[in-house]
Order: structure tokens, then C-alpha cells, then sequence
């Protein structure tokens, strides 16, 4: 092939490939303008979000987190790590096992007793507050 056709045949194959370039930019740009109006999902309905808090501590594993445990138990996450003597910066994500392995090594399943003490002690003491109606 002589190199003027073979140049020619390179700058319309890049041609091509900019023209169909061009036409699926606009094609998503165009897409992605009119999902802009569109919110997010709704949350979930209020009677899911006000559900009863579990009571059986029995049901607490080691791989449960402290938010986790504080969310299913409607007890206050501030109150579990104060029962442990921890601080609740950096440990959020750690399991309990972690936490175990990192604050009290020489005690296996400290920190699993100790929150279940310490949720067990909560949940008594909140069905025990007495209710006024006004």
C-alpha cells in the first residue's frame, strides 16, 4: 500500500473512532442530565426504624461490633466503652475479638462478658424506669 493511501486510511480510521467517541459522550452526558433530577432512594418507613430492641444477650457473638451491638440493643455506645475502659476512636469497626485480643490479651472473652454484663444491667434498669403519663 503506498503511504499517502495508508496515512489517508489511518486519519479516517481516527476520524471514526473520534466521531463515535463524540456520539456516545453526548449519549451519556444526556443520560446522566436526566437521572440528575432524581432522589435518591426513600428510607426505610418509620415502624422499621422503631423496632424493639433485642433482649436475649445470649444471642451476642464475638464478631459483633460495638456500633452493631449498640444499634440491635438500643443501648448507648458510650456506655459499653466506658464498661470496657476503651476509647471509642479507632475502635469502631473492631470486633469484639479484636478488641479482646488488643486491650486484654491475658483475658479470653472479657470483653464479650463484660458487654453482655453491661447491656444486660441496661436493658434491666430501662424496663425498670418507671413511665408517667401526663
Amino acid at each position: 500500500m503506498a503511504p499517502t493511501r495508508l496515512r489517508a486510511l489511518v486519519i479516517g480510521l481516527i476520524g471514526i473512532g473520534l466521531l463515535l467517541a463524540i456520539i456516545f459522550g453526548l449519549r451519556s452526558f444526556h443520560a446522566f442530565r436526566e437521572f440528575r433530577g432524581h432522589p435518591p432512594p426513600f428510607p426505610p418507613p418509620p415502624a422499621a426504624q422503631a423496632q424493639q430492641p433485642e433482649t436475649d444477650v445470649e444471642l451476642i457473638r464475638e464478631w459483633m461490633t460495638i456500633g452493631y451491638l449498640s444499634f440491635t440493643y438500643q443501648t448507648p455506645p458510650d456506655l459499653l466503652y466506658d464498661a470496657l475502659d476503651i476509647p471509642p476512636k479507632g475502635n469502631e469497626k473492631k470486633s469484639l475479638v479484636e478488641l479482646n485480643e488488643e486491650y486484654y490479651p491475658d483475658q479470653p472473652g472479657y470483653v464479650l462478658e463484660t458487654v453482655k454484663e453491661t447491656i444486660q444491667l441496661h436493658l434491666t434498669n430501662s424496663s425498670a424506669a418507671p413511665t408517667t403519663n401526663p
